[in-house]
């Protein structure tokens, strides 16, 4: 299955450069290793939004998992780096539950089959 409702998905800029692309975030430094390492930057944080938007949508969902705040769906799969490699990718979206008109949002995102090492 496909993430559904992704026309309301949105990645803000603050979720890349304040934690995805941010070498120095207690949690986000080791998926900075992993991004930087294949050419994404902070200065061209965009490129990196419309890469996770275009996994949502090319992927099929591997994992729904609800919680007290919302519901988590994982997606797995390839991405193509701005450096030219590919590199297989999860990342977790999110969407809260009680939002007015709600709006997936990625809640993180790593190199498959690797947690927090760079």
């Amino acid at each position: 299955m496909k993430m559904p409702h992704l026309e309301r998905a949105l990645v803000p800029r603050a979720k890349i450069t304040d934690y995805l692309l941010w070498d120095t975030h207690p949690d986000g430094r080791y998926k900075a290793a992993f991004f930087t390492r294949y050419g994404f930057a902070r200065e061209s944080w965009e490129t990196l939004a419309e890469t996770l938007l275009r996994h949502a949508a090319e992927h099929e969902v591997a994992k729904v998992e609800g919680s007290p705040f919302g519901t988590r769906y994982v997606v797995e799969g390839i991405i193509t780096t701005p450096d030219g490699r590919t590199a297989f990718l999860r990342s977790v979206w999110f969407i809260r539950h009680g939002e007015e008109e709600p709006a997936w949002r990625p809640h993180t995102c790593c190199e498959k089959g690797r947690r927090h090492d760079p």
